[in-house]
């Protein structure tokens, strides 16, 4: 189901606002992509149902991966890609938290504060999984970037998916002890990761006044450790949620009122459950809030290391699918995606493309063309 209100809907009313100095190039190109997604701008393609033989007209999207409107056939083109990939063993997932004392030098140093972010939450892992008290193994993760809150706050951390254990010396697995209750202790991680992520951005040089660094150390940093999963069919769903997420999606935004210029958004209060609520911002902080959330040109927000880095799988993985006994998984259903379209009317064939367009849109009269086409 579509939506009716969009984010690009918000950012066309504020055009003037993200041509100010307020935003740097790199948020106004990714904005204007936002922007022009899906419309004229973009060109298109008419498309045919190879069953129904009904006739499609589509806008090309601007394929940016902050755009709420991009992401759907990325995410399941990267989990099938991933399915793969696992291994029949339980899955943990963990969260690492910045502080929010951290957030004003994320806003102007957003590339190292958030590489020091991966670099310290995979070498925390590394540490307790190399001793032998707690596992004696090298271990591995796929690590997400989120930097937003259900507000459009900046709140930076990582999604990390973990298997439960890892390759010893030997080559054979070992599984995490705790009999799969959680991984390791939160609260040293907590410590760990803390240390190691000061330690990274003194080493950086940042401009960061004595105080910042206080608070940080008197805070107690949050590294959060879920239920594990018990089977590869609940990690493929769980990574869906993930992979692909961005700042806001469309659906989150019930009302757009342009002679108010306001946008009201749903949003989950977690101090009072998760509980449901609404949330009105004027339509300029609205879009100041999302360009907080675009990250610097070329940045990875999906890593992946040790055992699950590429390198390693290439080599090293169906040996340790087989030692597993990992059987091949197509995916959830059981069934190939199709991650092409999928007519709208018959909902049985699928979508061809037969003319392609630019700016200035179709040709007039293309309906007749096409028919004049098929003939023999």
């Amino acid at each position: 189901m579509r939506s009716r209100y969009k984010v690009a809907d918000v950012v066309e009313m504020e055009q003037e606002y993200i041509s100010s100095k307020a935003f740097t190039a790199w948020h106004r190109r990714t904005l204007h992509a936002i922007r022009r997604c899906r419309t004229p701008a973009m060109g298109g393609h008419i498309d045919k149902c190879d069953c129904c033989h009904k006739l499609h007209i589509s806008y090309n999207s601007c394929r940016n991966r902050h755009c709420p409107t991009c992401q759907g056939h990325k995410r399941e083109a990267w989990i099938q890609a991933r399915e793969s990939e696992l291994l029949n063993v339980p899955y943990f997932h963990v969260v690492f938290t910045l502080p929010s004392e951290l957030n004003a030098v994320a806003v102007k140093h957003p590339k190292v504060v958030y590489d020091i972010l991966f670099k310290t939450a995979w070498a925390t892992l590394g540490q307790f999984g190399s001793n032998p008290e707690h596992l004696g193994a090298r271990m591995g993760m796929i690590a997400i970037l989120h930097t937003w809150g259900q507000n459009l706050s900046l709140h930076p951390h990582l999604h990390c998916i973990v298997p439960g254990g890892g390759v010893g010396k030997s080559g054979k697995w070992k599984t995490a002890k705790n009999k799969g209750k959680y991984l390791f202790n939160v609260k040293s991680m907590s410590r760990v990761f803390r240390a190691k992520y000061v330690a990274l951005l003194r080493k950086n040089k940042m401009p960061i006044s004595q105080e910042i660094y206080d608070k940080l150390f008197v805070k107690n940093w949050v590294v959060y450790t879920k239920q594990q999963f018990h089977t590869p069919k609940y990690v493929v769903e769980y990574l869906g949620r993930y992979t692909h997420k961005i700042a806001i999606s469309n659906h989150r935004i019930n009302q757009v009122d342009k002679a108010k210029r306001t946008v009201t958004f749903q949003i989950k209060n977690y101090k009072k459950g998760g509980r449901k609520e609404q949330l009105q911002l004027k339509t300029d902080e609205f879009v100041r809030r999302f360009a907080m959330h675009i990250l610097p040109k070329g940045f990875t927000r999906i890593r992946h290391y040790g055992i699950l880095s590429s390198g390693w799988k290439k080599n090293q993985l169906p040996a340790l699918q087989k030692m597993l006994a990992v059987e091949t998984i197509i995916n959830i259903e059981g069934k190939p995606r199709l991650l092409h379209g999928r007519c709208p009317s018959c909902k049985k064939g699928n979508l061809v493309t037969v003319m392609i367009f630019g700016q200035r849109g179709p040709p007039h009269g293309w309906e007749e063309i096409l028919k004049t086409d098929e003939q023999p």
